[in-house]
């Protein structure tokens, strides 16, 4: 039999668990937390380090600091099989390559890195080493979708051995990548892998989650044969390779965790379009009251100002929550501009405390909570809620989370809270998660 390693995880925004259940979800990562995850029965655990919302300088400074403690927790546990995957966008946004150089750093050496960001709960496949990114029905390369301007983390490729020499800047040359193909995966690629050595960088084909479950079994033999490797995913390699089976409860049996059948709060940091249309979707409900955050108003860093906008979100939050509806606090849809990105990502920085702050005094009797968007998730479990650890019960939607808040919580005891990623899900995605938890489906 193989043995089965620990399955490590460094994830960028909080959504990387979106296709497993039951485990651990970290928010910090002090040694002492780290050993709890590596204690764990369940054998993966996600570290919740938030950097896509960092520079390149602070994303290499907290990776550094995660994985200079694991090494400590990693040897204090006495663990000696284990995977680290470095979980990352399915729409390839993230810290490539600064996260998997520093974790090759310091975990390793490794014998190669792969890129695998097919995520197929959300339309993402790679083939031919192209990935794609299903739009109204249509594969189209990731290249020509809105991910590929992002503001921070634009790319001109799908081809993934291109996408990797342009965010290495050529330090790793297109046709120094190494390709697993449809093909050499389904015939199975355990001498290929056996091969590998100096960090070889390779990218991953997979059209479904039968194609990762084949290369994770050559993966987890190689494994167990000496080879040590590094993972740059998204989300469905980890079905893969934790193997967990299904969640103990389904989807549309969530509201049971609902507290006291009460109405609850929904707080949307992401702009990206798919949130958008969502939103709108959401407001048609008819127990739902839209509470716009006019974000142009922080531009200016004033605290007068700030107090003032964060007193009325909470006064018509708790009217609303009074009248037995449940409010979504959005921030307003316009695109800004700035000069930079530092600039760009300290305007976020002070978008999410606001948005946090208005999680920190919502009314105490709140029946469940919906955190849209992957930062506007992160800051929801680690600053909003305050939680070092939280249990990830499953997906209430394919590819959004369902976690449950400790019943010693100060603030909101046994509170369900859904983490929904920005770009995952149908128009109606957002108001389904809404009815599932209201139990009107």
């Amino acid at each position: 039999m193989i043995r089965k390693p620990r399955i490590i995880v460094l994830d960028d925004d909080p959504t990387g668990s979106q296709t497993v259940h039951s485990c651990l979800l970290l928010t910090r990562w002090d040694v002492d937390t780290l050993r709890l995850g590596l204690r764990d029965d369940v054998p993966i655990f996600f570290i919740l380090t938030n950097t896509r919302a960092l520079t390149p300088t602070e994303a290499d400074q907290v990776t550094r600091q995660v994985t200079h403690n694991l090494q400590q927790a990693i040897a204090l546990e006495n663990i000696t099989d284990y995977l680290i995957v470095s979980r990352s966008d399915s729409t390839l946004r993230g810290h490539y390559p600064v996260e998997t150089d520093v974790i090759a750093d310091e975990l390793g050496p490794f014998d190669a890195h792969f890129l695998l960001p097919a995520f197929f709960e959300g339309g993402r496949f790679t083939k031919d080493s192209v990935h794609y990114l299903v739009v109204n029905g249509i594969p189209t390369p990731v290249h020509e979708t809105e991910f590929a301007k992002d503001s921070v983390f634009a790319y001109s490729y799908s081809y993934l051995p291109d996408y990797v020499a342009e965010k290495t800047q050529g330090k790793i040359p297109a046709d120094q990548v190494t390709r697993f193909l449809l093909e050499d995966i389904r015939k199975g690629c355990l001498p290929q892998l056996m091969t590998l050595e100096n960090n070889q960088c390779c990218v991953v084909d997979g059209e479904n989650q039968a194609d990762f479950d084949q290369f994770a079994q050559d993966i987890l033999k190689a494994a167990s044969q000496g080879k040590k490797f590094l993972f740059r995913s998204a989300a469905s390699i980890l079905t893969s390779l934790a193997n967990l089976g299904p969640q103990p409860t389904p989807a549309e049996a969530m509201a049971q965790y609902v507290r006291g059948k009460k109405p609850g709060v929904i707080i949307m940091g992401s702009h990206v379009k798919k949130s958008t249309a969502q939103l709108e979707c959401l407001l048609e409900e008819s127990n739902i009251e839209g509470i716009e955050v006019d974000v142009s108003l922080l531009l200016e860093d004033q605290l007068a100002v700030r107090e003032n906008l964060l007193n009325d979100i909470l006064a018509k939050i708790n009217s609303i929550h009074n009248s037995g509806k449940t409010p979504v606090v959005y921030t307003s849809r316009q695109e800004l501009q700035f000069p930079d990105t530092q600039v760009r990502l300290a305007f976020g920085v002070r978008v999410s405390r606001l948005l946090m702050d208005v999680v920190k005094g919502l009314p105490s009797d709140i029946g469940f909570l919906i955190s849209k968007g992957g930062i506007t998730s992160n800051d929801t479990l680690s600053d909003g809620l305050n939680l070092p650890t939280a249990r990830l019960l499953g997906q209430i939607l394919a590819g959004v989370s369902l976690v449950i808040t400790p019943p010693d919580h100060l603030l909101f005891p046994n509170l369900p809270v859904v983490l929904f990623p920005g770009n995952v899900g149908n128009n109606d995605g957002l108001a389904t998660v809404y009815q599932r938890l209201s139990q009107q489906v």
